[in-house]
C-alpha cells in the first residue's frame, strides 16, 4: 500500500522527514552502519532504509525497536525545535501542538498523535490511536514494557494473544506489551488514549 503523504505547516517539517533526519544524525552519532541497526532490530535494511529516505513512517512498536537499538526514546524523533528542550521535566502539550505521527493512508493505518512529544528521558509515552476497521490477519504487535489503553469514542474490538473483547466508550484494558496484540475499530471512528511505559527510560 502506497504512503501517504503527511503535510507539516509552514516551517515545520513532516514527521516523514523529522524522523528520517533524526535517523540519520543519531545513527552517525552511534556510529552504526544500517547493516548493523537492521541486525539489533530484525528489521530489513532496505526498510530501515525507506524510512531515512521518508518514504515509510514506522508504526510505534517498530519505532520502539529502533530506539532501543539507538539508546533513545521515541520523544527524540518528535521534537523538532532542538536540545535545548531535552531537560525539561514538565511537557505542556497544547491541542493544536499534538504530533502526528502516523496516517491511514500507512501499511497499518493506524493514526498516532503523541501527546508528550518535547518530554525526554520519560518511562511513558501516551497517544491517542485511532483505529483502523480492518487489519491484517498476520499482523501483529508487541515491544518491551507495558500499555494501558482506554476508549474514547467508538467500539474497538482488541485481542491479546488470540483472546478479543469488544471495548465500548470507557472501557479501559491494560496489558504486558510482550505479548502480540492489535485492535480495530467497529463502527466508524474510534479513539483510544494509549499509553506505553517502559521499564526503564533510555536516550541520553
Amino acid at each position: 500500500m502506497a504512503l501517504k503523504r503527511s503535510v507539516g505547516h509552514e516551517g515545520e517539517p513532516t514527521i516523514e522527514r523529522l524522523i528520517a533526519s533524526r535517523l540519520r544524525q543519531l545513527r552517525a552519532v552511534r556510529r552504526m552502519t544500517l547493516d548493523r541497526l537492521a541486525a539489533l532490530t530484525g528489521f530489513t535494511k532496505s526498510y530501515l532504509s525507506k524510512i531515512e529516505n521518508s518514504k515509510k513512517v514506522p508504526p510505534i512498536a517498530s519505532l520502539a525497536a529502533i530506539c532501543k537499538a539507538l539508546d533513545t526514546d521515541i520523544a527524540y524523533f518528535f521534537q523538532s525545535e532542538g536540545p535545548e528542550l531535552l531537560g525539561e521535566r514538565v511537557s505542556v502539550v497544547r491541542v493544536h501542538e499534538r504530533k502526528r505521527v502516523t496516517r491511514g493512508g500507512t501499511a497499518f493505518g493506524y493514526n498516532y498523535e503523541s501527546l508528550a512529544h518535547p518530554k525526554r528521558h520519560k518511562r511513558m509515552e501516551p497517544f491517542v490511536f485511532t483505529f483502523p476497521p480492518r487489519i491484517a490477519r498476520r499482523v501483529w504487535f508487541d515491544h518491551e514494557g507495558e500499555e494501558f489503553l482506554v476508549v474514547l469514542k467508538g467500539r474497538v474490538e482488541f485481542e491479546v494473544a488470540g483472546e478479543k473483547w469488544v471495548l465500548e466508550e470507557g472501557d479501559s484494558l491494560y496489558l504486558d506489551s510482550k505479548l502480540p496484540h492489535k485492535g480495530r475499530s467497529l463502527d466508524g471512528e474510534a479513539k483510544a488514549l494509549v499509553v506505553i511505559y517502559s521499564p526503564e527510560p533510555v536516550g541520553r
